[in-house]
């Protein structure tokens, strides 16, 4: 028998405490149940820790679209493009690769953007809600994504992805070089326009709102074990998973350990297309310059955003393999890269930071109750966009613990639809 009896069990436990997890455990507990998170990091500080704090509830364009097949090949070839793939990995990366080429064909599109809606049309004010109560609300600013180009033609509000966002209700305006220059004194002036999506926020300090989002959920009643998981199987009713500790029981378990979930679940003969698309962020401890939106480099595709401990510069996406080393040469190019957008950077003091991403091809994660294995459900593969999914997958999840009807239609996210 696994360590602990039914009647010293958790109600759930929810394996993962990147923000996912986090958001997840504390939607559990906020409805009564008792909840245990098993981590082997601390809270918040792996992948969740490195993104570039955008929590915007336009997020609503795809990452695979019509005709992107046609720019691959130069980003490929330029060492300092927004994505790179190590040479030896290319036959492992095909069939996704293949398929993330197939999700993005038109008739797609409509489907998978109002997928990505669900999930991030509240992302400010439910992540107000978390943060409620904690003395930190200061960890989210409202904000603008400005959007950057040094070709003034390129900043142009009939592109596809700015369509989509008015569609779905978001607030945009193009601005010309002086007004860029205005509101962010600090750009280079190659930069000639600019496009405004307004009514968003940004994170002041992803990690930190992971660590004080965990002590909310300390704070209710909940359990945070530091353990490593390294199987999970279905037994007496519920499931069990392996620790160094020995094996635990939980009659529902989350899963939401990103780039490691699938790892998990081949094992039981589940067959999960993800791949682990590195991430690097550089941070400028005393930039000498500070942003006052986030800021992306349209042309570079990286973004920048001032936070608590100084500018962080993220976005550059590498596939080498899960346990890949990390490639300095991306770190070197974004801090040329940063060099060329802030003219008056400080570079005297720099952190590099690397993790991966759990990417899947449609740009949506998995969740849901994972079809043949009850009790079984899955809140992983958040890509790029896991910090303003995570409160709305959280309630997701938590409606279907306990059993609440969707609402919605969730087949968009199941396991299985690959």
């Amino acid at each position: 028998m696994t360590q602990g009896s039914k009647d010293q069990a958790p109600d759930v436990t929810v394996l993962g405490a990147g923000i996912i997890g986090i958001c997840t455990a504390l939607s559990l507990i906020e409805k009564g149940l008792r909840v245990r998170l098993v981590d082997r990091d601390a809270p918040g500080q792996a992948t969740s820790f490195g993104n570039a704090g955008i929590i915007s509830p336009w997020s609503v364009v795809p990452q695979s679209m019509p005709g992107l097949w046609k720019q691959i090949p130069g980003m490929l070839l330029d060492p300092m493009g927004p994505v790179a793939v190590k040479p030896s990995y290319l036959p492992r990366l095909a069939y996704w690769g293949m398929r993330f080429m197939r999700e993005g064909r038109r008739s797609r599109i409509p489907a998978i953007s109002d997928a990505m809606e669900l999930l991030n049309r509240d992302c400010v004010t439910l992540f107000r809600q978390h943060l409620a109560g904690t003395g930190r609300e200061d960890l989210i600013r409202d904000s603008l994504y400005v959007h950057a180009f040094r070709n003034a033609e390129a900043a142009n509000l009939s592109d596809i992805g700015y369509v989509m966002r008015k569609e779905k209700g978001a607030r945009l305006e193009r601005i010309g070089a002086a007004d860029l220059q205005d509101l962010e004194p600090g750009l280079s002036p190659d930069f000639q326009a600019a496009v405004l999506i307004h009514d968003q926020a940004r994170a002041l300090a992803p990690g930190e709102i992971g660590t004080v989002l965990a002590d909310k959920f300390r704070s209710l009643g909940g359990e945070v074990h530091h353990q490593t998981v390294t199987a999970i199987r279905p037994e007496n009713g519920g499931w069990s998973y392996d620790t160094a500790e020995g094996a635990c029981w939980s009659p529902k378990l989350v899963l939401s350990m990103g780039v490691w979930s699938t790892t998990l679940l081949e094992p039981l003969g589940i067959r999960i297309p993800m791949q682990a698309e590195r991430g690097y962020h550089v941070s400028f401890q005393d930039p000498g310059v500070t942003l006052n939106h986030s800021v992306m480099d349209m042309d570079m595709k990286f973004v920048a955003s001032s936070m608590n401990d100084g500018l962080r510069v993220a976005g550059t996406a590498e596939f080498a393999g899960l346990d890949a080393p990390p490639n300095q040469k991306r770190l070197d190019g974004l801090i040329k890269l940063t060099r060329s957008m802030l003219p008056d950077l400080n570079e005297s003091d720099i952190h590099t930071w690397s993790g991966q991403r759990p990417s899947l091809p449609d740009s949506l994660p998995c969740i849901g109750e994972i079809e043949g294995f009850p009790g079984l459900i899955a809140a992983f593969g958040h890509s790029h966009y896991g910090l303003m999914m995570a409160p709305k997958t959280g309630r997701i999840v938590a409606d279907l613990v306990v059993e609440t009807p969707a609402n919605t239609d969730l087949s968009p996210f199941r396991a299985t639809r690959f």
